[in-house]
């Protein structure tokens, strides 16, 4: 049984910083990625990251403050977000992937197997 799950989200001011771990368990080595959603919107993807953490992407939203790795001997993998902006606001979710593609592929959060629970990010100005 694939399971993800997700911890580290709170309230943080505006040009703080919050580390999110989504920690895996029943599946291994695949991409994985972080989106994040508020309400009446769509899914908004953040991050991903290849099964070895070779190659990530991000965001332009969040390029150069937001940085992705993974850890696969602990099957977790973090998001580390500095320089939180009040529109960083949102739930955040974790999500894997089956397939093997190019990171383009996994910009679109229907292109992802498995998902958490989410956890709430709130950034005060």
């Amino acid at each position: 049984q694939v399971q993800l799950v997700e911890s580290g989200g709170g309230l943080v001011q505006a040009g703080g910083s919050l580390g999110l771990s989504c920690a895996v368990s029943g599946l291994t080595f695949r991409p994985m990625g972080w989106f994040r959603q508020t309400p009446n919107k769509k899914r908004e993807f953040v991050a991903s990251i290849n099964w070895s953490g070779a190659t990530t992407d991000y965001a332009d939203s969040v390029k150069g403050r937001f940085t992705i790795s993974r850890d696969n001997d602990k099957n977790t993998v973090t998001l580390q977000m500095n320089n939180l902006k009040p529109e960083d606001t949102a739930v955040y979710y974790c999500g894997a992937s089956l397939a093997l593609a190019e990171p383009i592929y996994y910009r679109q959060p229907d292109h992802y197997d498995y998902w958490g629970q989410g956890t709430q990010v709130t950034v005060s100005s």
